[in-house]
């Protein structure tokens, strides 16, 4: 090796040889010649022995030419000749071709590999650009100190020359594609997208040939390919398959390629773009991301720049450094790096991240997609759990992709129970298991908090509390300690609980049956729950042990008791005989009570106080109790005395019957004498019990009810007979029982069953007897307030019953019943209504009963099935039918599962009482429509009815209200109007359920109807005189607008009077509007009514308070002289009182209002008063503006009635009643005072007077305010006179106008005129006839009383 002050370089020999020789043998002495002159010598010693190396062994056998590399170490004394040798190499033209004659040889490249430079005491060999050492070579030996970062085998520079090895070797490049695109400055044509046109080919064939010679330089360049042509010009896409090339040999063939391309093709030099594939390494850590994870991405390329950019593809932006993004970027032995860190990341930072390093043409880009996956945790529902030893899991679910095992289970709280926790289906479980020791006793419950927590190890963490309420088994106890009692009497039992927390409640028997929810009352408090059963009328039923059982979870706690119940009879079971009896002076009365019960009981009467044991005999089933009184003592005769008798039991608790009325009379006055009905006097009437009578009985049970015996002459006649068949009235007495048993809703089916076969076969006893039929009604309304809930079994046997009582041939019991009491038939309705209000059923359809009298259609609701409910009833025998309309909307609203239950019935329309004096008449079905679940809003409900009597007109929509007549129920109209009327049918509809129907009157009139038809005409021709005289106010005003309104007083008057004409002409527009949309033939727009309703409401309120802005502008010029307000002024506050008002009114009406639906009238468009009194919020400022001018009006005449000075008291009282009658007469047209008659018109009863007045005054008012308001203006009258009058007349008037400072304001020539002159001139304390006067006083008077023009 030369001496450190030179330079040694390696450079290799690429050779091909034509030879088949086996040995090579080359002279290089011509070759090296002339460096080796300039180098100063080069000694052959320095050639190293191992400098000729093969890469490749020549293959004698084949004669292809062959390929071979050769080292060659050279050295230079001085350093400075290495680049001019470098250069000397750069500038050599290949191939060389070889010396020897003997061999064909050719030197295809030189290129120098390696440069050992002195450096100090040292030498640093160093690889030139594209090669570097070799891994092992750099491990054994000492790199250069400046690469000390370098990895140990991966080096460029040794500090010295290996003594074994290679030099540097060439760096072998991988195949790359370059991506290329450049512009050509061409139009684009459409051929160019397709690849088999002409143009394309053409295109393809000439780039692409220029592109092969062009691109050929580069660094194992093998391929050009065009893909494609693209918009904006012309933009050729074409890849390129080579060694990756640098920047100056990419640059080099670009140059090449823009002198070969034809100049016809336009290229624009500046716009070749190139992108390298494969070639950035990108990674991403962690590779599972969570929500709120510190991500790092890095993007490594082996380029030598730090230009890099990062972008997110789905927002389109590029990323900066921001609080929630760091990018850092470097180069680490010639490598770029470039690191994005994003901090607590976030669900929308998912996606594609695309890092892109630009270096000079090329753009190398990584592209990774990222998945942050949520951590959001969905925990269980808080629980509460019983200490009862029984597990229970709690649970936070997660996505299917969720590390589960990072999920952590804490707890917190007054207790500790830990559990256990495992994994499931995306979920991690935690089992809790507590028993009685761990909770705190008597506790209403103790709060843990469990909390899943969730880490990631890279920031991203999550967690969720979930609320554990632990509660001791209840320990229950039983008050009293001890119940003992006798049938009739009541008690009740008290069930404590020492924790507050249960699910439910209940009592059972110990059959198991449970006790009616009607029977005990449950409250919860703090710190315990308490439920207490009562019975307020024992029955041997309720002899047994009865369960109290509180129910919380599956955890049952139950305490018993024991109640004893010893038999007494109830006093209504006593039955007395007689009931009443006339006792002759000596005579001897039997007296019985008799029970339905074999029980030993000791049995006295009581008579005037005094006790009698009684005798026992026994009749089949009925026990009797019998004594005979002895009328014989002369203090008794003539007396009535009171005479009962008493039970008393083993326990000694007694029951008193009722008392038996025992009147002692003369012998000679009884003259009816019977064995079995007893004794009476002429005209007497006396009550007994059916069974007790001459009643005959075939069945096994005993007749009830009683019967009426009137004494005529000496025989016995019946007056009355309510007796109750046997079967009803067994029935009528279980059902008595059955309200006061505990196990009502067990037997219910039973006893439906049993009453409607009973009712078939009694029907002639029906029909004979009004007291079968109240029997059953009242058995009907005592078995609908049993059940929480009913099924069509039970309302089957139910209407079967009503089947049969509302019958045709029923329909005379009906009218004897309601002589004796009217609100059966009301009482039989409210019984249906109640269970078809309970009835539900588990499908969606409830099956429909049909009988000839009545008929049951319904539906559940259902949220998979909301249509709307459409029910159909038709009636063949009696010619009606029906229909029931619900929408949809208004089904929507109910509660899931309700059921929704119509009965219609053909004959109950002659059945409900009828008021006398009500000449209208159910003319229709009878259709009761119910919902089970309550219905807190307005509930819209549309039917229609078939007319049984077409010859009736006038129909009303009413409902049966059963608070009406002293709540024997009435027919009602409220919320019910007639939506459309056929020939045959009234369609109807209204906003609440119960039982509905039409009511009609005969077709003759009354004198309601014909006041109606009075004021209407009154109305309409009044509404016609009125529309025109307004119209007709303001075409007039418009006329004389300048003429009469030259001052600031007389402006305003006129501005008032023109939009009090205008308001109420809109008004009455409106009002024919409303007329025209409302037409109980036909079916009118809700919306239009509503509009109209609104507009009119607006219009006839802004009337008002226009007509209280000119009062409040008279008074304000009466009264206030001295002030004075600029024209703006007064017309702000005018327009703000005049529209601002109304407008407020009114929408805060329909804002309240028609939401709820309430807002108009059933029947007809305007404001509702029925439902929500919407009309105060017209009466009310109505009125009070009518009180208001009432009080203007008033001071106004005052001030005008005033005596002026120097007038005698005897004029001035003369003309005070014309004056005060003048000023009214002016003022109420203007001011609304007509609208105070109509106050009285507002209270029902009122009489005919008020409403003609009224309607007379109120439908004329626009005539008024023509006449009143206008017209008697004098200055209208010469503005009028001067528009239209001759010129002679004009001569005459500028006569007149020189007078007209000097007369009144009403100066007329004829004697009316002159009689106002008095009134408002002459007379007045502001006398304005002086034409002198300019006081700012008389200028205010004046202008007042033009107001009254």
């Amino acid at each position: 090796m030369n001496s450190p002050g030179g330079s040694i370089f390696c450079f290799v020999f690429l050779i091909v040889t034509y030879s088949s020789q086996a040995a090579l043998n080359l002279n290089l002495e011509s070759i090296v010649h002339s460096l080796i002159h300039q180098g100063h010598g080069l000694e052959g010693k320095n050639y190293r022995e191992e400098s000729l190396r093969h890469k490749r062994h020549v293959a004698t056998s084949s004669p292809a030419p062959q390929e071979y590399d050769i080292e060659i170490e050279i050295s230079f004394e001085n350093a400075s000749f290495l680049e001019s040798f470098k250069s000397y190499l750069k500038n050599l033209s290949f191939p060389i071709p070889g010396i020897n004659a003997n061999l064909s040889t050719d030197i295809l490249s030189m290129k120098v590999t390696t440069v050992c430079r002195p450096n100090g005491n040292e030498t640093f060999c160093s690889c030139e650009s594209g090669y570097k050492w070799l891994p092992e070579v750099c491990l054994s030996n000492l790199t250069c100190q400046s690469y000390h970062n370098s990895a140990p085998e991966d080096c460029s520079c040794l500090k010295e020359m290996p003594a074994k090895g290679p030099y540097c070797q060439q760096i072998i490049l991988k195949d790359i594609t370059l991506r290329m695109s450049v512009i050509l400055k061409m139009d684009f044509q459409d051929d160019l997208k397709n690849s088999s046109s002409a143009l394309y080919r053409s295109y393809k064939t000439d780039l692409e040939r220029a592109f092969w010679e062009g691109y050929r330089i580069l660094p194992g360049f093998k391929s050009v390919m065009i893909i494609g042509f693209r918009p904006g010009s012309i933009v050729v896409d074409y890849n390129i398959q080579a060694s990756k090339p640098t920047p100056t040999q990419m640059n080099e063939a670009n140059d090449r390629v823009k002198t070969l391309i034809n100049s016809t093709y336009r290229m624009d030099a500046l716009s070749f773009e190139a992108a390298p594939n494969n070639e950035t390494k990108f990674s991403i850590d962690p590779e599972i991301i969570y929500e709120g994870d510190k991500v790092t991405m890095k993007c490594e390329n082996e380029v030598q720049s730090t230009n890099v950019t990062w972008r997110h593809l789905e927002r389109a932006t590029e990323i900066q450094n921001s609080s929630g993004f760091s990018i850092y970027t470097y180069l680490n032995h010639q490598v770029s790096i470039s690191i994005l860190t994003i901090y607590n990341i976030s669900l929308i930072d998912a996606g594609d991240y695309v890092c892109t390093l630009t270096y000079d043409i090329f753009e190398y880009e990584g592209q990774k997609k990222i998945k942050v996956i949520s951590t959001e945790i969905e925990a269980s529902e808080d629980l509460k759990v019983m200490c009862d030893n029984n597990p229970v899991s709690l649970s936070c679910c997660t996505r299917k992709d969720f590390n589960l095992s990072n999920i952590e289970w804490n707890h917190k709280g007054l207790i500790s129970i830990p559990g256990i926790s495992s994994t499931d289906s995306g979920c991690s479980k935690h089992t809790i298991k507590a028993d009685g020791t761990q909770c705190l006793s008597g506790s209403a419950g103790t709060e843990v908090f469990y909390i899943c927590s969730f880490h990631s190890g890279n920031g991203a963490s999550s967690n969720r509390k979930i609320k554990v309420t632990f509660t001791s088994v209840a320990n229950l106890t039983v008050t009293p300690d001890q119940i003992a009692i006798s049938e009739g009497q009541n008690f009740s039992i008290k069930c404590i609980s020492d924790v507050s927390s249960y699910d439910s409640v209940f009592w059972n028997t110990s059959a198991g049956t449970k006790i009616n929810p009607k029977f005990y009352v449950t409250k919860r408090y703090p710190d315990r729950a308490e439920s207490v059963l009562t019975v307020n009328t024992a029955t041997k039923e309720w002899n047994g042990v009865y369960h109290c059982i509180f129910r919380y979870k599956s955890s049952y706690s139950i305490a018993t008791k024991n109640v004893t119940v010893y038999p007494l009879p109830l006093k209504h079971d006593i039955l007395l005989d007689p009931l009443e009896a006339d006792i002759p002076c000596g005579g001897i009365c039997h007296l019985r009570c008799c029970i339905n019960e074999d029980t030993d009981y000791k049995v006295t009467f009581q008579i005037d106080g005094l006790s009698f044991p009684a005798a026992k005999e026994v009749q089949g089933n009925r026990v009797c109790y019998e004594y005979s009184l002895m009328a014989n003592t002369t203090a008794w005769c003539s007396k009535t005395v009171q005479a009962s008798c008493t039970f008393i039991n083993l326990v000694n608790e007694s029951v008193q019957s009722a008392p038996v009325t025992l009147h002692l009379v003369p012998e000679e006055n009884i003259t009816c004498q019977d064995p079995i009905i007893g004794n009476g006097e002429p005209g007497k009437m006396i009550q007994k019990l059916c069974q007790f009578s001459k009643i005959p009985n075939k069945s096994n049970h005993r007749v009830g009810g009683t019967i009426t015996y009137i004494c005529e002459g000496s025989t016995w006649k019946v007056k009355s007979n309510n007796c109750i068949a046997a079967p009803i009235n067994n029935l009528l007495g279980l059902a008595k029982a059955l309200l006061m048993s505990p196990e009502q809703e067990e037997k219910l089916l039973t006893y439906v069953q049993d009453l409607s076969s009973s009712t078939g076969k009694v029907q002639n006893e029906i029909k004979s007897s009004p007291g079968n039929l109240k029997a059953i009604i009242t058995i009907l309304e005592l078995l609908s307030t049993v059940p929480t809930q009913v099924n069509t079994d039970i309302m089957t046997h139910v209407l079967s019953t009503v089947n049969v009582i509302l019958g045709k041939p029923i329909l005379s019991t009906w009218q004897v019943l309601h002589q004796q009491q009217a609100n059966e038939s009301s009482r039989l309705l409210d019984s249906v209504e109640r269970f078809s209000r309970v009835l539900h059923e588990g499908v969606s359809a409830i099956p429909s009963i049909t009988h000839a009298n009545v008929q049951m259609r319904g539906v559940v609701t259902t949220a998979a099935h909301m249509t709307d409910y459409d029910q159909h009833f038709l009636f063949p025998d009696s010619n009606l039918w029906g229909q029931v309309i619900i929408d949809r909307h208004q089904i929507e609203n109910l509660e899931p599962n309700s059921s929704i239950v119509t009965v219609a019935y053909p004959t109950l329309k002659a059945i409900l009482p009828q008021s006398v004096q009500d000449k209208n008449y159910v003319n229709g079905l009878v259709m009761t429509t119910t919902v089970s679940q309550g219905v807190t809003m307005p509930f819209k409900i549309s039917m229609k009815f078939k007319k049984n009597d077409l010859s009736l007109v006038a129909p009303q929509c009413v409902f049966w209200n059963y608070h009406l007549s002293n709540h024997t129920g009435g027919w009602d109209n409220s919320g019910c109007y007639v939506e459309q009327m056929k020939d045959d049918s009234v369609f109807c509809t209204c906003n609440h359920l119960t039982s509905f129907s039409i009511l009609m009157s005969p077709d003759s009139p009354d004198p309601s109807s014909l006041l109606k038809i009075l004021l209407d005409i009154i109305s309409y021709i009044g509404l016609g005189f009125s529309i025109l005289s307004l119209a007709a106010c303001l075409v007039v005003e418009a006329f004389v607008w300048k003429s009469v309104t030259k001052n600031r007083t007389s402006y305003m008057r006129h501005v008032c009077i023109v939009n009090i004409a205008a308001s109420l002409l809109i008004a009455d527009c409106w009002f024919i509007v409303s007329a025209a949309i409302h037409d109980q033939r036909y079916l009118f727009s809700e919306t239009a009514c509503v509009a109209a309703t609104f507009f009119i409401h607006f219009f006839y309120l802004s009337v008002f308070f226009w007509m209280l802005t000119l009062g409040l502008m008279l008074f304000y010029r009466l009264v206030f002289i001295l002030h004075d307000t600029s024209k703006s002024i007064q017309k702000t506050i005018a327009f703000s009182l005049g529209y601002g008002c109304p407008l407020i009114i009114s929408i805060i009406t329909v804002g309240v209002t028609q939401p709820k639906d309430v807002y108009m009238r059933k029947n007809a468009c305007w404001l509702n008063w029925d439902d929500t009194k919407a009309l105060l919020a017209f009466v009310i400022p109505a009125l009070i503006i009518v009180v208001i001018n009432v009080t203007i009006t008033f001071v106004v005449i005052t001030k005008i009635l005033r005596p002026s000075i120097g007038d005698k008291p005897s004029i001035q009282e003369k003309n005070s009643l014309f004056q005060i009658s003048k000023s009214i007469g002016v003022l109420t047209p203007l001011l609304g005072l007509t609208w105070g008659f109509g106050l009285a018109t507002v209270f029902q009863g009122s009489s005919a007077v008020f409403h003609i007045v009224f309607t007379l005054l109120n439908a004329f008012q626009g005539l008024f305010i023509l006449l009143f308001g206008c017209l008697w203006d004098k200055k209208v009258q010469e503005a009028l006179l001067h528009k239209f009058s001759l010129s002679r007349w004009s001569s005459q008037h500028t006569k007149s106008t020189s007078l007209a400072s000097s007369t009144p304001v009403f100066s007329m020539s004829s004697p009316i005129s002159r009689r106002f002159n008095n009134l408002f001139g002459k007379t007045g304390t502001y006398n304005v006839s002086t034409p002198e006067t300019t006081s700012s006083s008389v200028e205010n008077s004046s202008s007042a009383y033009s107001l009254l023009n």
